[in-house]
């Protein structure tokens, strides 16, 4: 009765170890799928970020391009724009030397020589007061020699200045034009540069997103392993109850076959002995003798 209840025990203990491995299995085999989807999950993300930092690298020489030709128009601008400012700087020094007063002083003394030389050839004097006269005109022509040789000089100065004007508009007209594409190429630099900030805005998140992927994954890979270890413990036990009662069946068997042997050996013993004693009596009636 003890045997019995020691054998529904230990087979009570088999089916409940049983169930736990295959909990444990099945549990295991769950997480490793888990943890199967969450490495591709990772993987797929890891490889868009070798595509957000390939198009960020397109995308960060494309602008370095467009900055590169800001830039050098940019410093044509300023060369234009220099150049312009050093004629300005040239023009108002030869307006300087421009006397708005010149051509009408000319205009008086052309008519203060007109006045004298009248007067000589109307009016009569004496000798003292023509020399006077005529040395008056004498001065007044130098006078207007003079201020015309200046009039000349400045209608050059003018003429200057006008073309200095016209270099000065030239030269600003282009410096609007390199301005204007100094500012386009602005313009397409910063697009370009709002779209590198945005992909690595984008390139962090999905960084983020697959680091937290590797840490699911990595959590869900230690304890698939933890149930494979408890159901690999309970194979185990399962195995050492096994071979317990494996063992202890082998030795009831050899305890049993020892039994029929000497059952065995006891029933021919007796045949013998009842053939002996068979023999002796036929003997005793023959009257022989009788050995034992």
């Amino acid at each position: 009765m003890a045997e019995k209840s020691q054998k529904n025990e230990e087979m009570e203990q088999i089916r409940n170890a049983e169930n736990k491995f295959q909990s444990y299995i099945s549990r295991r085999n769950e997480l490793n799928d888990m943890a199967k989807l969450l490495r591709e999950e990772r993987d797929m993300l890891n490889a868009k970020h070798k595509e957000i930092k390939d198009e960020m690298k397109k995308t960060r020489n494309e602008r370095d391009e467009i900055v590169a030709k800001m830039k050098e128009h940019k410093k044509l601008r300023n060369e234009l724009q220099q150049q312009a400012k050093e004629l300005i700087k040239a023009r108002q020094q030869k307006k300087g030397e421009v006397f708005k007063n010149l051509p009408l002083r000319l205009e008086e003394l052309k008519a203060d020589v007109q006045m004298l030389e009248y007067r000589q050839e109307t009016v009569p004097l004496s000798p003292q007061d023509e020399n006077e006269l005529i040395e008056k005109i004498r001065e007044k022509k130098r006078e207007f020699d003079d201020v015309k040789q200046h009039v000349d000089k400045q209608k050059e100065l003018q003429i200057d200045i006008t073309e200095k004007d016209q270099a000065i508009d030239e030269l600003f007209k282009k410096a609007d034009e390199q301005h204007e594409l100094v500012q386009k190429y602005y313009d397409e630099s910063q697009v370009k540069h709002k779209a590198y900030i945005k992909m690595v805005h984008e390139l962090s998140i999905s960084i983020a997103e697959s680091n937290k992927k590797h840490e699911e994954y990595i959590e869900t890979r230690n304890e698939a392993q933890k149930n494979h270890e408890k159901a690999m413990e309970m194979r185990s036990k399962i195995m050492s109850v096994r071979t317990e009662r494996r063992k202890r069946w082998k030795e009831r068997k050899q305890i049993i076959k020892e039994q029929n042997i000497k059952a065995r050996n006891a029933v021919s013993d007796k045949d013998k002995l009842k053939k002996i004693a068979d023999k002796s009596l036929e003997s005793l009636k023959k009257g022989e003798k009788i050995s034992l």
